[in-house]
């Protein structure tokens, strides 16, 4: 394996008495040279995520180092006095986990140079049990600070430590566990990274009226604001948290990214650096060998030709965008104004809000990361006929929102949902990011008010769908990937859903005839169980493929020829426990259609990765393949 090319071995192991809050000369440069070498390995070993087309979020781990350097010297000359975890609420700033896990031994330097790969064990988010020396899950943002409250109490006596972000803050659940660290006077010290940059903005444009230093004043934590980057007043500041019983908050302003020239106080900075950048960065810091391996990383590729499947792919979390403009578009200033009101979370560049709010502000809120509050609002505005209420996040944060799409449905609701980053495909973030429980979305009873779910195969679907679905009443969900698609093919080689095809809700649709029995598939699947079946006809078995865009409606007429058929085979990237494979059988036996009947979901733990996560699970057209030879016998 190569060799780091940063020198780990320089790091020093300090050890530091919370007692004594005061830096020596010698203690303040050992911190000082730890933080420039951890800051420079930072930027390297993510922007090879950067390299190979993975992402990598550099800037919160690199803002956080200083903390972070000095936590790891206090568990060191004090261990007794903490749980010596470094827990972070704000999960995609995982290379820290990754690189204390290396400099502690646990981890060889060299994996590093793996960082998001596919089975490299290194996922976007921290998973416990998953890579050497990371000692808790991250799940998703704001999840992290009520655990920490469970592990304080289980921990009497002990410091606790939480790594926050101003992003991460704006959660509700972080209200909450605020509450009860002060009911329960939980020895939780929370160090919060306030840089005022979250993915979309800067919190202090989009909500002007949040602070978080006022915020937890108001739960009645004792504060302790200052420059993050003055190390001695950092250092006095997390001494007093130690020293001081109950929960305290340690607020750290910098800007994002510090000293990187071209991403300090840039939103660009919370993802991963680009490769031109970390080049000069790391240039200018002198690690040429480090220079070097960056410029030799090859992005891998996807090579396999997918049959039945255009060479032209499209992203349909952005065409969601594009299609609702499109129906925007004919409405008048004064008639957007009054019926449609979109609402953002953090998100618009990546579920395709951007191109609404480039094109009618006047409709668009951005707002922060507050998943619960914001579909809430928008169902509010979509209370009345003819009003409508439009979300959008990712699907990993729709179980998140359960209660409020009910409340939602009691009250009649017209919401217009886009839940992008569904299933599996692409996500380097790996499993906690995972949207796998779409179908929790179509909770409510069979006499409530309407609730439809629906996941368009590629670009020309998903704009038939907005267009078909827009002035609907009730609850929609539309459901896209991360990953581009490519456009679906007929018999003939034409785009299936091209000029002339209109999108009819609750219809599943015939990809493919097949005499010895039929996939049925929707989304990001449709194309791969597409390529399976025509490999499957070139080796002489007849098997058919029924796209089925609307999830939770059964199409009568399409189930009765399905289920006279010798099998059927259900395939998803949702999760087999609780996808469109664990319903649909039941659809079957309910109407005395009794064909053999499999189903291949998503069923275990991500590799990491892009498109490599769909062989890993089994779902590819190899895996896809293998089952039906099964089936048919």
């Amino acid at each position: 394996m190569t060799k780091f090319p940063i020198d780990l071995g320089a790091y020093k192991y300090l050890a530091l008495n919370p007692g004594n809050a005061t830096l020596t000369a010698e203690q303040r440069d050992t911190l000082k040279a730890n933080i420039q070498l951890c800051r420079d390995a930072i930027v390297f070993f993510t922007a090879t995520g950067a390299a190979r087309g993975v992402g990598g979020h550099t800037g919160g781990p690199y803002d956080t180092v200083p903390e972070v350097m000095i936590l790891d010297a206090f568990f060191r000359g004090a261990a007794e006095q903490f749980v010596p975890i470094f827990f972070d609420e704000a999960g995609h700033r995982v290379a820290t986990q990754y690189l204390m896990s290396a400099l502690h031994g646990d981890l060889p330097a060299e994996q590093l140079l793996q960082y998001r790969a596919a089975h490299s064990h290194l996922p976007g988010h921290p998973e416990l049990g998953f890579t050497p020396g990371v000692k808790f899950s991250s799940g998703r943002l704001g999840h992290v600070w009520p655990y920490v409250n469970g592990i304080a109490m289980a921990n009497p006596g002990k410091v606790v430590f939480c790594l926050g972000s101003d992003g991460s803050q704006q959660e509700g659940n972080d209200a909450e566990a605020a509450r009860l660290a002060i009911a329960q006077h939980l020895n939780v010290k929370l160090i919060i990274d306030d840089n005022d940059v979250t993915i979309a903005g800067h919190p202090s444009k989009y909500l002007p009226g949040f602070t978080v230093a006022k915020t937890l004043e108001g739960h009645g934590l004792k504060i302790l604001e200052g420059d993050g980057e003055d190390l001695d007043d950092l250092y006095s500041r997390l001494c007093t948290a130690v020293n001081t019983p109950g929960a305290i908050a340690v607020i750290n302003k910098r800007p994002m990214c510090p000293g990187i020239a071209g991403l300090e106080g840039s939103t660009h900075g919370h993802d991963v650096i680009s490769v031109d950048l970390a080049l000069k960065y790391l240039e200018s810091r002198g690690q040429t060998a480090a220079v070097e391996y960056l410029k030799n990383i090859e992005k891998p590729k996807q090579t396999y030709t997918f049959l039945g499947a255009s060479d032209k792919w499209g992203a349909n979390r952005n065409v969601f965008g594009e299609a609702v403009v499109n129906v925007l578009s004919r409405m008048s200033e004064a008639e957007r104004k009054e019926k449609v009101r979109v609402i953002d979370s953090d998100l618009e560049g990546s579920c395709g809000l951007k191109k609404i709010h480039d094109t009618y502000p006047e409709v668009f809120i951005p707002s922060g990361i507050m998943e619960r509050g914001n579909f809430s609002a928008a169902a509010g505005f979509g209370m009345v006929k003819g009003k409508q209420g439009i979300f959008a996040t990712f699907s990993a944060f729709l179980e998140m929102c359960i209660s409020e799409i009910t409340m939602a449905r009691l009250n009649q609701s017209n919401v217009l949902c886009h839940f992008s980053h569904a299933g599996i495909d692409d996500m380097a973030d790996n499993t906690c990011h995972f949207g796998l429980n779409n179908m929790f979305a179509d909770n409510g009873l069979d006499d409530r008010y309407d609730t439809k779910l629906y996941f368009p195969a590629d670009v020309n679907q998903m704009t038939a769908c907005v267009e078909a679905i827009f002035s609907d009443p009730g609850l929609r969900f539309i459901f896209s990937t991360r990953s581009k698609v490519p456009n679906i093919l007929d018999s003939k080689g034409n785009e299936l859903f091209g000029d002339g095809y209109k999108f009819i809700p609750g219809k599943d649709e015939i990809i493919r005839e097949g005499s010895q029995g039929y996939i049925v598939s929707f989304g990001d699947a449709l194309y791969r169980s597409l390529d399976a079946v025509e490999r499957l006809k070139q080796e002489g078995l007849d098997v058919g493929l029924i796209n089925k865009p609307t999830l939770n409606v059964v199409d009568e007429e399409a189930i009765a020829k399905i289920g006279k058929a010798p099998f059927v085979l259900v395939v998803e990237a949702f999760n087999r426990r609780t996808g469109l494979g664990s319903r649909f059988g039941t659809w079957l036996l309910e109407r005395g259609l009794t064909p053999k009947y499999a189903h291949l979901g998503t069923y275990k733990e991500g590799c990491g990765g892009l498109w490599e996560q769909y062989p890993h699970q089994g779902i590819d057209p190899v895996g896809i393949i293998k089952k039906v030879k099964e089936l048919v016998g």
